[in-house]
């Protein structure tokens, strides 16, 4: 028997637990009832679907701002409210 639970299974009372219980007792009916060990499983997982929905919110969000910014930029530039343009004409030399 290499650890404490495997005493406990096959019947074997450690010996500080024998000494709390009371004299007279018959120690073959005694039941020694142990915690179960703690599962991370479920705190593990609640925190993969908590970062899961965020990154997946926030991407949605994204996504719609883009498009609203997209709509508004079309919708302005329809009205002539907003227009851009690009000139890419050159700058004269001096030394002509």
């Amino acid at each position: 028997m290499q650890h404490p639970q495997d005493q406990l299974r096959a019947g074997h009372i450690p010996a500080d637990l024998y000494r709390q219980i009371p004299p007279g007792t018959d120690v073959r009916r005694v039941v020694i009832v142990q915690e179960a060990p703690r599962s991370y499983t479920g705190p593990i997982v609640l925190t993969l679907v908590v970062v899961t929905g965020s990154v997946a919110v926030l991407l949605v969000l994204a996504f719609v701002v883009q498009v609203i910014a997209g709509a508004a930029v079309a919708v302005l530039s329809a009205t002539g409210g907003l227009s851009y343009a690009i000139n890419r004409t050159s700058k004269p030399r001096k030394g002509k």
